[in-house]
């Protein structure tokens, strides 16, 4: 989309960006009589977004806020020059950015860290904006490994003394089976309550979820009673074969929930603290319904839904994707990494 910014654009403007800010700021400083608090922060999903002068693509463009950068959101802005699927923009001090690629980070805290883990792990939560993991080598000692993000989701599998001396989680990713560390306290332990199923009497055979792409909807019904309805992103179709052979347009027809898992890592399954490199661990409330691998999720790399965004698979906001693992069928315990089971019906249009 055009709020997304180009390696070669980001080193044109990086320069310009920051004296364009200093001297001449659209907005009251903070520290300027009448200037009001922020109403949140957001974080930057992507390598570099444009700040706007207005909330429009087609105003000048002042700036850039790089990846993981933290901002204060001062006003939230529907703006009548869109885009149509998501015409929400964000006013920050000195301009305005639309609102793709950054991500809410509210609700923030610290955790007082658990004294024990059952055998089979515990699941916990990250709470601040992002935190970095760290592998221990018999090498090198600890090295930097993924940078986790807040509201992803982890399997916490032992308590450790961390390279500052603290108590740190040992995180054992489901997808390359080794295990990584970050802070104890910036991770929220979830209670079996918290995921505890959703309407558990109603019929197996009255659930069904239906997905629109051209409407970018999913809605969920009891029978003929809608509820759930919500915005989400589909898979963009490829321009030709894909490394995997894998279509990367979210398929079309009838499908059952086979699969759950709360944390599922996605993407290349590399080692690395690149940030740029295609790795998602820590991939929120997963409900797989394809062979291939294509699932309802929850979704911290992007806040564009009612617009194809994924690699196939359903993106959902994390709030929409952790209610449908709760309500859909299999029933998945607390303790489960996965659970099979011919669960709830899926109609793809």
């Amino acid at each position: 989309m055009k709020g997304q910014i180009s390696r070669r654009d980001f080193l044109k403007l990086s320069g310009l960006s920051l004296s364009t800010l200093a001297l001449r700021p659209i907005f009251n400083r903070p520290n300027q009589p009448g200037f009001e608090s922020p109403i949140g922060k957001g974080r930057v999903t992507i390598g570099a977004i444009y700040l706007y002068r207005e909330p429009d693509f087609s105003s000048r463009r002042i700036g850039l806020l790089s990846r993981d950068r933290l901002v204060d959101i001062y006003e939230e802005v529907q703006s009548p020059n869109g885009p149509v699927h998501n015409p929400r923009w964000y006013r920050l001090v000195d301009g305005f950015v639309h609102s793709a690629y950054i991500q809410r980070v509210e609700h923030t805290q610290l955790n007082k860290p658990l004294h024990w883990v059952p055998e089979n792990g515990r699941l916990g939560e990250v709470t601040i904006p992002y935190t970095q993991s760290m592998r221990r080598t018999l090498l090198y000692g600890w090295k930097p490994l993924y940078r986790l993000y807040y509201k992803s989701v982890y399997w916490i599998t032992s308590i450790d003394e961390g390279p500052d001396g603290e108590p740190w989680y040992g995180l054992t990713d489901d997808l390359l089976h080794v295990v990584y560390h970050v802070p104890a306290k910036h991770i929220r332990p979830i209670s079996p309550l918290e995921i505890s199923p959703i309407s558990p009497d109603v019929p197996a055979g009255e659930k069904r979820i239906e997905v629109s792409i051209s409407d970018q909807t999913l809605t969920a019904f009891e029978g003929d009673q809608v509820v759930l309805q919500t915005s989400i992103s589909t898979g963009i179709p490829s321009s030709g074969p894909t490394p995997n052979g894998i279509p990367t347009n979210t398929p079309q027809g009838h499908f059952h929930v086979e699969v759950k898992a709360p944390s599922r890592h996605m993407g290349d399954g590399k080692l690395t603290s690149d940030l740029e490199a295609y790795e998602l661990p820590g991939v929120p409330w997963v409900s797989f319904f394809h062979i291939t691998g294509v699932a309802f999720h929850g979704t911290y790399w992007h806040d564009n839904f009612g617009r194809m965004m994924s690699h196939g698979c359903v993106n959902m906001r994390n709030s929409d994707a952790k209610w449908l693992y709760r309500w859909t069928l299999p029933v998945a315990d607390y303790a489960d990494w996965n659970r099979k089971g011919h669960g709830t019906y899926v109609r793809i249009l």
